[in-house]
């Protein structure tokens, strides 16, 4: 390996009272994060994380999210694209089946005339939708 390349460090996992105490180092005994992150062979970057966390915690978010907040706004993200995807899927099935009747045998005035009509003047009778995928 390269002297002028530093090997990329393993990743690794702590518990959450290793990183209790390596926060309250910094912000309850005000030692600086890159010397706490030294004496506990951690990158600074993660000690960070860490102080930047527990600091909103400590002031209810003046300064950041709170635990809470985070939680709620990934669980939101996570919403957002399930939601996505299922209007791509439901846009997908309406462009493949634009044009086209459901037969039911149904021969009721209104479908007789928007057979006259543009695709979105075409009112059904009632709220309900039923969308059927199949996977073949």
């Amino acid at each position: 390996m390269d002297e002028g390349k530093r090997q990329k460090r393993p990743r690794r996992s702590f518990t959450d009272e290793f990183k209790t105490r390596a926060v309250r180092l910094v912000l309850d005994e005000g030692k600086t994060i890159p010397q706490v992150a030294r004496d506990l062979d951690l990158t600074e970057s993660a000690l960070r994380t860490c102080v930047e966390r527990d600091r909103a915690d400590r002031t209810q978010g003046k300064t950041g999210l709170t635990s809470e907040e985070r939680a709620e706004l990934a669980r939101l993200r996570k919403e957002v694209r399930e939601l996505r995807m299922e209007r791509e899927i439901l846009k997908k099935a309406a462009v493949g089946s634009a044009g086209r009747c459901n037969s039911t045998g149904d021969s009721s005035s209104w479908r007789q005339e928007s057979k006259c009509l543009a695709w979105p003047a075409i009112q059904p009778q009632s709220d309900h939708v039923e969308v059927v995928l199949a996977v073949r």
